[in-house]
């Protein structure tokens, strides 16, 4: 990702390339003199990132997965000095899916059986990925409730929202949402073919998020879902 972020931005007209560094480096030059920082690391390094954002006022962009509950609460806290986006997948099309999954089990209700199924390449650590997992929660939160399953033993409960993952071979991201009624079932879907479109997203958040009050922010607000 930071090879094609290079890339992207030194390609763009409105974008300048400031620098980058790699997991261990000391990130502080790079708030000091960039106008937005674009992170995809690993959760501990989001964190110290996080942190130097708040204490420079450095906007952050953050496309990093894995973040547990407590780093997810760090981030809120950096947020309230500065402008945070932070998204599970930077995808456009797949934040498009989010606001549709939430509409859908928002109108459908609890009769209808929620499944979502990814498939990811065989170098891919989390499980279910962070998109799976933002996927989940969108269902919930439009639904007004529900409980994840991701090792299902037996028949599923109602409220469940299910998950299935595969990896293999050199899929860049896959994921269906179902749902599922008597005689009929809904598949909202999308399939990532470039990892471009990650970087350009992140690109377009950046661009959004520079001139933005301190605040935790999504790629909801980006797009304006």
């Amino acid at each position: 990702m930071g090879q094609l972020l290079v890339r992207e931005i030194e390609a763009a007209n409105d974008m300048n390339f400031a620098g980058g560094i790699d997991i261990g480096d000391d990130a502080s030059i790079l708030f000091d003199n960039a106008d937005v920082v674009i992170d995809f690391s690993v959760p501990d390094a989001t964190i110290t990132h996080a942190r130097l954002a708040a204490h420079s006022g450095t906007a952050l962009v953050i496309g990093t997965t894995g973040l547990s509950e407590k780093q997810e609460q760090q981030v809120a806290e950096a947020a309230t000095k500065t402008a945070i986006v932070y998204a599970a997948n930077m995808s456009v099309g797949v934040n498009m899916l989010m606001a549709l999954v939430e509409q859908a089990a928002k109108r459908l209700g609890n009769d209808w059986d929620i499944e979502i199924f990814e498939t990811h390449h065989n170098q891919k650590i989390d499980s279910p990925s962070g998109t799976a997992l933002a996927l989940g929660k969108a269902a919930r939160k439009g639904r007004g409730g529900g409980n994840f399953v991701t090792d299902r033993n037996g028949k599923r409960n109602e409220g469940d929202i299910g998950y299935a993952v595969q990896r293999g071979g050199d899929v860049v991201g896959e994921h269906d949402v179902t749902f599922f009624s008597q005689g009929e079932r809904i598949v909202l879907g999308h399939k990532a073919t470039d990892r471009r479109l990650f970087a350009q997203g992140a690109m377009r958040a950046a661009r959004w998020v520079n001139d933005k009050a301190p605040g935790l922010y999504s790629m909801k607000d980006v797009l304006d879902l």
